[in-house]
């Protein structure tokens, strides 16, 4: 998406985000919520606890402001002035805007996670196609970043990039992807592959990052090479070091084996010659992964995420709405991919950890996955610097 349609994707939404999620037990919400003294008593203690979930000016003190009852699902709700800011205190166990209860939507987002279209839980737990589809859609509205990393310090220094090519209504697109530590950190839709539209997309990132962190730059981006990727990531990160994925040679030059093969004994074809000369002009930023024991030296990683990407697309049969819709769709699916649970032996080999998001973290607020989700999205993910969500 470029920088004027998302301009024009948030002119329509709210300034900022003003909901606070907040880990209440369920069973003892409508005691803390009605008593004005034990709502205080819980919201000062989850200040204390989690002052990453407030804005940064809770800790010198806040009021209580009102209180209603929602009229969609009859749960009661309160709001609290921070700086004299009205801010709406939300329980984790209700999705956003109250369109559901959180433990029924869990079953659906979670077959998200594997592709599975959303007639299809539809059927078995009912509701509206459309209705899950907005559901997982309204997901995309928070900072990927914010949402995914807890605390500045677990801000990635190493970093891959790549693009994965798709299509909005028959026009060909691309998704520009950002992951690190098994989790996609950024995902932004480009209109082409061109250095401009790539420099946009990339920017979403940059933006979100430094929304936790304000002088946030990596120091080694992985990428595969191409050269409108490169000066993309060096115009967004001049002191980044670039580092040129070795895996990408070395299956082209696998691909010209017989051939090489064939050569030994006479002056090689051009196709190989331009292989060993791509290779060896390039030595310098292969060789740049040593000098950072953390970097990414190939992108495997990120080619096991984008498999999955690629599975995704596929099933929806790519993007049939707008930039802005596509938009939201791919952030709404990252989001469920860092945060759904990974299969049970991968559970338990990171001793409990649950997804790549709590592997990243270290930490999570709450047993349930969706819960977790919804909670480190409190103020939409965007606590540390006022930038327009999505």
């Amino acid at each position: 998406m470029n920088r004027e349609n998302k301009k024009n994707a948030s002119e329509s939404a709210p300034r900022r985000n003003r909901t606070i999620c907040l880990p209440f037990p369920q069973q003892a919400y409508d005691g803390i919520i009605s008593d004005d003294l034990q709502f205080r008593l819980y919201i000062d203690e989850n200040i204390s606890q989690y002052p990453e979930l407030f804005p940064p000016e809770a800790g010198a003190g806040w009021r209580a402001k009102d209180i209603r009852v929602s009229k969609k699902q009859g749960i009661v709700i309160r709001r609290i002035e921070i700086a004299g800011i009205a801010h709406t205190i939300r329980p984790s166990f209700v999705m956003p805007y109250m369109t559901a209860m959180t433990d029924d939507a869990e079953k659906v987002l979670f077959l998200r996670k594997f592709s599975v279209p959303f007639r299809a839980p539809a059927h078995v737990f009912g509701g509206d196609p459309m209705h899950w589809q907005r559901t997982e859609q309204s997901l995309g509205r928070n900072s990927v970043v914010g949402t995914t990393v807890r605390a500045p310090g677990r801000l990635p220094e190493h970093v891959a990039a790549d693009e994965k090519h798709t299509r909005i209504g028959g026009e060909k697109a691309c998704v520009a992807t950002t992951v690190a530590e098994e989790c996609v950190l950024g995902v932004s839709v480009a209109v082409s592959a061109g250095e401009d539209a790539l420099k946009d997309a990339y920017a979403t990132y940059k933006d979100e990052a430094r929304n936790v962190t304000p002088d946030y730059s990596p120091e080694t981006v992985n990428t595969d090479g191409w050269k409108a990727t490169v000066n993309a990531w060096k115009g967004l990160f001049p002191s980044a070091t670039l580092i040129l994925c070795f895996l990408h040679v070395f299956i082209s030059i696998q691909r010209v084996r017989r051939f090489s093969e064939w050569a030994e004994k006479i002056s090689p074809p051009s196709v190989i010659a331009d292989k060993i000369g791509k290779m060896r002009k390039n030595i310098a930023t292969f060789a740049a992964a040593y000098a950072f024991p953390g970097a990414y030296r190939t992108s495997s990683m990120l080619d096991r995420l984008m498999r999955r990407m690629d599975r995704h697309l596929f099933n929806m049969q790519y993007f049939h709405g707008f930039i802005s819709s596509a938009e939201l769709c791919v952030r709404g699916w990252a989001l469920i991919l860092n945060f759904a649970p990974s299969n049970p032996h991968t559970v338990k080999k990171y001793d409990g950890l649950q997804s790549p998001a709590e592997r990243l973290n270290k930490f999570r607020y709450h047993e349930n996955w969706l819960h977790n989700l919804l909670i480190s999205a409190s103020l939409g993910g965007f606590r540390g610097h006022p930038l327009n969500p999505l």
